[in-house]
């Protein structure tokens, strides 16, 4: 079995990084904006490569952040990141 990318370095997976910041943001008012989706696009975009897995978080989580309202802004930035990075809707 290979390890994870980020296994090696003995930092967690970023999957699992990014699963965890976002419990963070919805904990804090329920809602996604645009400075908390770059945080969560830095850490899958650390090593330049949106992953399997972290394209997998993040469908979840911007899933989530549509269930409710969303500026226009936080709408097209999601729109860019799944065009840029094959986000699945």
């Amino acid at each position: 079995m290979t390890p994870h990318k980020d296994m090696d370095m003995g930092t967690p997976p970023s999957h699992l990084e990014i699963a965890l910041a976002s419990i963070r943001v919805f904990a804090d008012d329920g809602r996604l904006d645009v400075a908390e989706l770059e945080g969560l696009l830095d850490l899958a975009l650390r090593d330049r490569l949106v992953d399997a897995d972290e394209r997998r978080v993040l469908a979840n989580i911007f899933a989530q952040a549509e269930k409710s309202d969303v500026t226009p802004a936080l709408a097209a930035r999601i729109a860019e990141a799944r065009r840029k990075h094959a986000i699945p809707a």
